[in-house]
């Protein structure tokens, strides 16, 4: 019918199921390599690119729920990939960081991420990439992401 809605024309629509698709694709990569969800990475690659964080800022970083975190967390605590640090004057929080093991396996994902970025790349090709981050920026920005200082 004239005039409707077109769901796939959406420009948030869009940008989700292309974000979504991606996401997968690449968590099978890091799924069959290092048995990881996508909680789990997430959480691994916020820690290992800000560094020590508290529960609540991977939650805010990974826009992950708290549960999500809280179980990715476990997880990886479990594997000897982060630790826990108490709060010395506060026992009600913690900071989290990756251990030396965790360390050491971050950088293998993120090697398997550059391949996978670079495979991106080239399919899309540069100027296409150039004109996706441009706009992607524009989008954050408008957003109030890149307002947002840590």
């Amino acid at each position: 019918m004239a005039g409707e809605f077109e769901l796939d024309g959406f420009i948030p629509y869009r940008l989700n199921r292309a974000s979504e698709l991606i996401s997968l694709s690449f968590a099978r990569q890091y799924k069959l390599e290092f048995d990881l969800t996508r909680p789990e990475w997430r959480t691994l690659a916020a820690l290992g690119s800000v560094g020590v964080m508290t529960a609540t800022e991977i939650g805010a970083h990974s826009h992950m729920h708290k549960t999500k975190v809280s179980r990715a967390v476990r997880a990886l605590e479990e594997r000897h990939w982060l630790k826990r640090i108490p709060s010395e004057t506060d026992r009600r929080f913690e900071q989290i960081a990756l251990t030396s093991q965790g360390q050491q396996h971050y950088r293998k994902i993120t090697l398997l991420a550059r391949k996978y970025q670079e495979t991106v790349r080239m399919t899309l090709g540069e100027e296409a990439i150039r004109h996706l981050e441009l706009a992607l920026s524009a989008i954050e920005t408008s957003a109030g992401l890149h307002r947002k200082s840590r």
